[in-house]
Formats: structure tokens, C-alpha cells, sequence
């Protein structure tokens, strides 16, 4: 695969920055204490732990795969379209993708995957800088060009867990990325990935194996793109053996062809062969799901992709088939709506139909690659300003839904009518024009709130519950299947996501409506313009069973003057699919003076299943000039969700009011079809939800009060709360901490007034990264004391935190790092072959050069892009040829250097 940064500059691109991410600033800042997903080296999976590993427990997806309703050609907006055709998309998730990248913040304009029903797999390709890389390395050379990043990445990126949530609530799988390439992995090398125990097993495979089943992902996207040396022919049995372990655990793999299996090279054949079959099926086994065929796969490819797997299912006995294990590349990141894409599209159809599933590399552009588009560089960040958002909205609408924004009708534009979003439609068709669309709303119940996973405000029952903006993907609801199809012989009406007043929509004159915001979450759905024929809005592809009991209820504010209009809930049956079943809200014309509910019987049709789910805005007896309606929720139910019971067990786990943040737990209801997610309040104001058994609150909204946590059921209603009260007066204040170079810890604070009792300190590991045993240790001092030291503490930098609490009140904690004043030599199986020197890579913590002094001569080696030789080893941007060199010196040693500058004492190797 051919990276989208390196492409656009291949392609002339006038920029470098290649829509990169930055660090988010001011109120959005990273949290002392937040979560972040990381990268991770081979040597470091090899030794994870979930007690070791930064953050872990709150870096988890529990939210299982859901299973998708089953194909139905009457209800597709392109009914000519094979649902067998899958759809992969690699791209990014939201934040910042290379450092402090957090599972959920208060951070409104980020790219918010919105188009899961067209995707059946979800994966990353380039990675995040591994932990515990200082964010100060993200500087305003990282920022301005993204060739000059002197961190490391890791070999592996696990999905961000809200991502995660999210895809399974939609039914598609989750994968991490694997990439090794020679610029963006610096000293790593698949060499390390394949090491043997004792025992003969591959220690990273089983490793791997523990993480998807711990994060809750679905599997791996291996990326093998090495080059000089190539793959070597001799670890291509082992590479394929590592690769059977994965699948021997249920994980789903998805190789990128790239290796010739005869030679080794890194090659890209675009079809099945002789020549990298092996890596598909091998000695009788699979060894991965499915290939990624790189950018440019032709129909004569396609063909004899096609003649081979015949013929090997022929000779094997296997029941291979190119829509379900071969996947076309398209390159969406750099080629975007251009013509190269809509022609590397077009090679790949029959009768307007893909021969071969299909999968796109950085779709996440619609957002990224915002500034790029404009002709703006660094350090202009459009694309992370909250003004900007809706531009983002209608890319990302024009790349899926195509030039017109309507999976009905994919016929590009004859002139570019999207300008304004620095976007082209006259050559893109869209996704939606050659994927079927996918759902999975079955059952008896569906809810949604038209939440697209952030807002500038949080809204509970239609009044504003936090002001703060936010991003969490884990609430997103399932999305609109089809944005958008309206069938209507007459005007067709604007339609957008509301997220109230403070939504900036002065750039524009696609969208004039009175803003109002959400009802459940950060925003509505909006209709607006000329109503002057009847109008119906699909909107969920569903197979929703109807009884005696069932209901559905709408949820709306209309702002626009009285008329004579009406809004039906428009129903297709799946017996008469050409049919839409009206169901009239009552006085729905009439303007109302906020939101209100409409419960409306469904028993008539008891027995019959719902195929597609809308709404109808029939004028009556004239047209209405500037009709708007905003629609809250949309429910579909029976009564026989289980209204959740309060969970148990809700406690806190860590308060730090220094920072004014928070982690709490609780017990959850493992049984997702009884509990949806968890809401919790504090002091009712809304801070957040997951489906977890923890939550990280990144601002307390005050020091004292209740703490509410709350399941959400099937059917979208909330159940009985969970409480507890806290008051974070009654604890110290001013909590800090100073560590010493002889070992000593102190721990100071100010004690609140009046509140009695012995103090009790402690102080543990974070995350136990170089000690021996992990630190642990306590002492209890007198009432109105205001410090206490500990001794022989580590002096080498790594995490504690510590905790204080007067009797029996509230304990307050503070992280923070121990004094790093040692710096640990190199401690590698370091060899010598003759004059060839092997010295593997580093797999300390905290190292950031590595000197090679031959006869007192620091030794210079190559870096990564090309960016010169430089008189050290830098980890993550020296080349892989700094793990074996020729030395004819007489006196050779090493000398580590770590991210604090601290030297480590000299090591001899000749």
C-alpha cells in the first residue's frame, strides 16, 4: 500500500502536512490524568500485561457484534446493487491520531465517522507514537511536516475503544493495524514480530490474541511493506505459521498483498497467484481472511483473480470467492473525487455492479485533508475549528452519498456545484452507488436520537444538560441509512444535523433554519425550505417485527408558523415493499413552543415486519414557503425492553481535584440486549456514556454533590440510577509531590477545616514499567499533618501516584513521574559475526538515542525520508541497517541516552 502523505507528494501536491493532527489546545487540552491509545513495538506487545499497559481498563470496547438484518433488494436505493460486494475502510479515528489520542473529550470538531452502513470492516494503516513518548516531541516541526517526526510509532495501532463501540453497534468489525514500512517504523522489523519462546510459539501472535479479546476488537490489517532488504524467502514459512495462530484464535486477518512469496520482494500483484496464495491459504489451513490488492487492480486482474481461485478451490477442495476474500484498494486519501479515482473505480464494475469487494485507504480526508484542500498549510488548522464543521459534514456526505448527496441518484454533477466545501462531484459517484446499504435494526425495538457521536452542548429531554462541547463516538447512534433519500415530486427539502445555536453556520447559505439542538444528546435532525408536495424521507433500512403492542413515538419541535401541513411516520412493509404506509402525527402542522411527543399505535399492522422506517411532510392544501420541522427521537417498541435495574458496585475510583478529573466504576450488565450504555451525571448535569464498567470524567462540574450513574435500555429509556455522594471539601487540597534524587518522595497538602481524623498516605506503580516488583507503600500520620516522606523510592522516571485521605472521607490522588537521574545501559543480546556487528534494537522504556563510539568516534547512521546521517541511533526515524554493520575498530561501546538526557554508563562490545 502505497501511504496517502507520500502519495500526495508523488501526485504534486503543493503541501506536505497531509491533513496530519495536532494537539488540542486551550479547553481541550489533554487531561492530566485522560485515557489515550498508544502504539506499541513487538518487544513491548511481547511483554504486555493489561496491568502494565497505560490506561488499559479504560481503553476497552464491551460492546459486543452486533448482527445485521438480512438483505433486502426492495428496499435499497440502487436495487441492482449485489449486498455480497463488502466494503473496507482504512482510515483514521477521530483526535489526535499520533500522540494524546483519547477514546472521548471536549473537543466538538473532529472527524466523526458517520457512514458505517456501507462498511463491513473498519481498520487503521499508519499508527500512533508508543507510549510514554513525551508530548512536548510534537512540536511545530512535527506539526508543519510530517516527514519530520523524531518520535517512534508503533508497529501496531489498536482502534480507539469508541470506535470500536461504534462499528459493533453497526455489525462491523473492528481491526488493528500492523504496518511495517522503512520510513514510518524506524529500527522496527517484522523479524522481531516472528520471535519463538522457548517453547517454540510465537510469543507476539498469542500476545496479540490477549489484546483483541481484552480491547474487544475483532482482529488485524497486516501491512508488510519492507524494502531493502525485502521479506527474506526463509521467514516467509514462519511469517505464514505467525499468521495461523491468528486465525486458530477466531480473529479475522486481512493480509495486504505485498510480498511475492517466490522472491521475497515487495511487490503488489493485484490478483491472486501462485505467488502470494500461500498467504491467503497454506499446508491445508487459512492463513488470512482476506487481501487487500493495492491501488490499481484492473479488470483483467479481476478476471484472472477470479480463473485462479476457481482452479485452486478445484484442486483444494476450499470454496474461496473474490467478493468475499479479495478487496479492491482505492486511494481516497490522495486521489479524493478526482478522476483517477472515479476511473479506478469504473475498471472494477460490471453493468454498474463491482466484481470484487471493494475497500478505500484515508476516507477520514473529508476532515483531515480540509485545509489541504483550501491551499492552506501549517499552521492554519481549519479543519479542528468548530466553524468549519459543516464542511466536513457534506464531504463526508459527497464521498458516500455521492455528487448529489442522495443514494438514490449517484449521476455526478456536469458542473461542480460543491466549490464552497473545496470538493469536486463531477467525477466521484460515491460509495452508495456501487455498496448496498447494510443495517441492523431488527427485533421489537429501535431508538434513536439522530446523535452523530458529538455536539456543542449535551441536551437531556430538549433543555441543554452541559454546555461543554464534546466528541464520544460510543453515543453515536446507529445513523441514518440513506443521507439523504427523499421521494417527492416536488422540492426537495434542505436536511442536517441541528446542534443548536452555538453551530456556526455563517459560511454558508446551504442551511438557514432557526437552530435549536438536540432533544437526547448534541443534535436533531432538521428539514427546511419550500414544502410544496408531499415529501418522504427515508431514513432507516430496518426488519422491525410489529405485534399488538407495539408503538412508535416522534419526538419534535416544529419553530415555523401554523399551516396545514402534516408530518406522518412513513412506513415500507416487507410484504409491500413499492407501498409507503402513512401514519399521521396529529396537529403536526401547528407550531409548537418546544418539543413534544407523539405516541401513535402500530397494532394494525401487527404481524407485518417494517422494511424502511421515515418520516412524510405532506403540505395539505397549499405550499409552505419556509417549512421547518426538527425531529428529537424516533422510537419503535412493544414494552418488552427490560427497563434496567440501578447498577451496583458504583464507586470512585480516583479523584484528582487538583485537575478537577475523576474515574468511577461500577458493576455492568453484561447482557447488551437488556443495557445499551450507562449515562452518568453529576449533579444532573450530563458528563458523558459508555457501555463499560468505568468512566472517565475529564472536568467536574463542582466539588461536592451526587453522582448518578444510569443504564439505558433496549428501547432507548432510561432505568434506575445508580448514586453516591461526594464532597471533595471534606478532603486535602493542594496535593503535590516531590521526588528526590536520594530516593526520597514527599507528599504534601493542606487539610480542610474541621474535619477530624488520622491521615493515611500512599503511594504505588503506575503502570510498572522498570522495577523489580511494582511500588507499594503506606503510612498513616497524625491528625493536622501536612506532609509525609517516603524513602527509596525509584529515581528512574517512572509513574506513581499518590493517594491521601482524612479517616474515613474521600481520598484524593495525584500522578506524576519519579526524578529520572539513571539512565540504564544497553542490555540487548548483542553479537559479533566476524566484523559484522548485530545489535538489536532497544527494548527499554525510556531510551532516546543510542551512541556507537568506534575508537572514540561516535559512528553516524542513516535516517528515515531521507533526512541525512546523524551521529547516534534515534529511535523510530534510524534505519533498520543500524541493527547490523560492518566495524573494523579496535574499541567499541555504547552508550544509551533516555527521554530526561541522562547518559547510562558505557557498555564494551570489542
Amino acid at each position: 500500500m502505497l501511504p496517502a502523505v507520500i502519495a500526495l507528494v508523488l501526485l504534486g501536491a503543493t503541501t506536505v502536512s497531509a491533513g496530519d493532527t495536532w494537539p488540542f489546545t486551550g479547553e481541550s487540552a489533554h487531561g492530566a490524568n485522560q485515557p489515550s491509545v498508544h502504539g506499541y513495538t513487538s518487544s513491548q506487545i511481547a511483554n504486555w500485561t493489561p496491568q502494565t499497559d497505560p490506561d488499559s481498563a479504560l481503553l476497552r470496547s464491551r460492546v459486543p457484534l452486533q448482527t445485521r438484518i438480512a438483505p433486502f433488494t426492495a428496499t435499497q436505493a440502487n436495487q441492482t446493487l449485489n449486498p455480497s460486494v463488502q466494503m473496507g475502510t482504512i482510515a483514521g479515528d477521530y483526535g489526535n491520531a499520533f500522540i494524546e489520542n483519547a477514546p472521548y473529550t471536549n473537543k466538538f470538531a473532529q472527524y466523526h465517522f458517520n457512514f458505517w452502513q456501507y462498511t463491513d470492516y473498519y481498520s487503521y494503516w499508519h499508527g500512533t507514537a508508543t507510549a510514554y513518548t513525551p508530548p512536548s516531541y510534537y512540536d511545530s516541526l512535527a506539526q508543519s511536516n510530517w516527514q519530520e517526526k523524531w518520535f517512534e510509532f508503533g508497529m501496531l495501532n489498536i482502534p480507539n475503544p469508541t470506535y470500536t463501540d461504534a462499528a459493533h453497534k453497526n455489525g462491523v468489525l473492528s481491526l488493528a493495524g500492523i504496518f511495517f514500512s522503512n520510513n514510518d517504523r524506524g529500527q522496527q522489523t517484522y523479524k522481531q514480530m516472528l520471535v519463538k519462546n522457548a517453547s517454540g510459539q510465537f510469543t507476539v501472535a498469542l500476545k496479540l490474541i490477549e489484546m483483541a479479546q481484552y480491547y474487544g476488537f475483532d482482529g488485524f490489517f497486516i501491512n508488510q511493506e519492507e524494502l531493502s532488504p525485502d521479506i527474506a524467502v526463509a521467514d516467509i514459512p514462519n511469517y505464514i505459521a505467525f499468521m495461523k495462530v491468528l486465525q486458530d484464535a477466531g480473529l479475522y486477518v486481512q493480509w495486504d498483498d505485498s510480498v511475492n512469496t517466490s522472491t521475497g520482494a515487495n511487490t503488489f500483484a493485484r490478483t491472486f497467484n501462485a505467488n502470494n496464495i500461500s498467504f491467503l491459504y497454506n499446508g491445508g489451513k487459512q492463513v488470512s481472511n482476506s487481501f487487500f490488492f493495492d491501488y490499481g487492480m484492473t479488470g483483467t486482474q479481476i478476471t484472472n483473480a477470479i480463473n485462479y481461485l476457481n482452479s485452486f478451490n478445484t484442486t483444494n477442495g476450499t470454496s474461496y470467492n473474490i467478493l468475499k476474500n479479495g478487496f479492491a484498494g482505492i486511494e481516497a486519501g490522495a486521489n479524493r473525487w478526482s478522476t483517477t479515482n472515479s476511473s479506478q473505480l469504473s475498471s472494477k464494475l460490471s453493468g454498474g455492479v463491482p466484481r470484487v469487494s471493494l475497500s478505500t485507504l484515508g476516507a477520514d480526508f473529508v476532515h483531515s485533508g480540509l485545509d489541504e484542500d483550501m491551499g492552506l498549510s501549517y499552521p492554519v488548522s481549519h479543519r479542528s475549528e468548530n466553524k468549519y464543521q459543516w464542511m466536513t459534514t457534506l464531504r463526508e456526505q459527497l464521498w458516500w452519498s455521492g455528487p448529489n448527496v442522495n443514494p438514490k441518484n449517484t449521476t455526478p454533477s456536469s458542473t461542480n456545484t460543491v466549490t464552497d466545501v473545496y470538493a469536486d462531484n463531477r467525477n466521484w459517484p460515491g460509495v452508495a452507488s456501487v455498496i448496498a446499504e447494510r443495517s441492523v435494526i431488527g427485533g421489537n425495538n429501535f431508538s434513536t436520537s439522530f446523535n452523530t457521536g458529538h455536539g456543542l452542548s449535551y441536551y437531556v429531554n430538549g433543555a441543554v444538560s452541559n454546555t461543554a462541547e464534546w466528541s464520544n463516538m460510543s453515543l453515536q447512534d446507529i445513523p441514518v441509512t440513506w443521507e439523504w433519500w427523499q421521494d417527492t415530486t416536488g422540492n426537495r427539502l434542505a436536511v442536517d444535523f441541528d446542534y443548536g445555536p452555538s453551530y456556526d453556520l455563517t459560511g454558508t447559505t446551504r442551511f438557514s433554519y432557526q437552530q435549536i439542538g438536540g432533544y437526547k444528546g448534541g443534535s436533531s435532525l432538521v428539514v427546511k425550505g419550500n414544502l410544496n408536495a408531499e415529501n418522504f424521507l427515508r431514513l432507516y433500512k430496518t426488519d422491525l417485527s410489529v405485534n399488538a403492542n407495539s408503538k412508535v413515538s416522534v419526538t419534535y419541535n416544529k419553530p415555523s408558523n401554523t399551516d396545514t401541513s402534516t408530518m406522518y411516520i412513513g412506513l415500507v412493509t416487507a410484504a409491500n415493499p413499492t407501498t409507503v404506509v402513512k401514519i399521521a402525527v396529529p396537529g403536526s402542522g401547528n407550531k409548537t413552543t418546544g418539543w413534544t411527543t407523539a405516541e401513535l399505535n402500530l397494532s394494525a399492522y401487527a404481524g407485518q415486519k417494517i422494511a424502511a422506517l421515515g418520516l412524510v411532510y405532506n403540505p395539505g392544501s397549499a405550499a409552505v414557503a419556509n417549512y421547518q420541522m426538527n425531529v428529537g427521537q424516533l422510537r419503535v417498541y412493544d414494552g418488552s425492553a427490560v427497563s434496567p435495574a440501578a447498577p451496583t458496585g458504583l464507586a470512585i475510583a480516583s479523584a484528582y481535584p487538583g485537575t478537577g478529573e475523576m474515574v468511577l466504576n461500577w458493576d455492568m450488565n453484561t447482557n447488551y440486549a437488556q443495557v445499551k450504555q450507562y449515562n452518568v451525571y453529576v449533579n444532573d448535569i450530563f458528563m458523558g456514556g459508555k457501555y463499560d464498567s468505568m468512566f472517565y470524567i475529564k472536568k467536574l462540574p463542582a466539588q461536592s454533590g451526587t453522582i448518578k450513574v444510569v443504564p439505558v435500555g433496549a428501547d432507548g429509556s432510561e432505568g434506575t440510577a445508580a448514586t453516591l455522594a461526594y464532597n471533595l471539601n471534606n478532603a486535602v487540597s493542594n496535593l503535590s509531590a516531590s521526588s528526590q534524587s536520594n530516593g526520597d518522595l514527599t507528599v504534601s497538602w493542606t487539610n480542610p477545616a474541621g474535619v477530624a481524623g488520622p491521615v493515611k498516605v500512599t503511594v504505588k506503580s503506575l503502570n510498572q514499567i522498570t522495577t523489580p516488583a511494582a511500588v507499594s507503600a503506606q503510612t498513616t500520620v497524625a491528625q493536622g499533618t501536612t506532609s509525609a516522606t517516603f524513602s527509596n523510592m525509584p529515581v528512574n522516571g517512572d509513574d506513581y501516584e499518590v493517594t491521601v485521605a482524612i479517616g474515613s472521607n474521600l481520598p484524593v490522588s495525584k500522578s506524576g513521574n519519579f526524578i529520572d537521574v539513571v539512565c540504564a545501559p544497553y542490555a540487548e543480546s548483542w553479537s559479533w559475526s566476524g566484523n559484522t556487528l548485530n545489535l538489536p534494537m532497544p527494548t527499554t522504556r525510556d531510551w532516546r538515542y543510542l551512541y556507537v563510539y568506534e575508537n572514540g568516534t561516535p559512528r553516524s547512521f542513516d535516517t528515515t525520508y531521507s533526512s541525512g546521517s546523524k551521529p547516534r541511533i534515534i529511535r523510530g526515524r534510524t534505519t533498520k541497517a543500524s541493527l547490523s554493520f560492518t566495524s573494523t575498530a579496535t574499541s567499541v561501546y555504547v552508550v544509551m541516552e533516555d527521554y530526561a538526557g541522562n547518559l547510562s554508563a558505557p557498555l564494551t562490545l570489542r
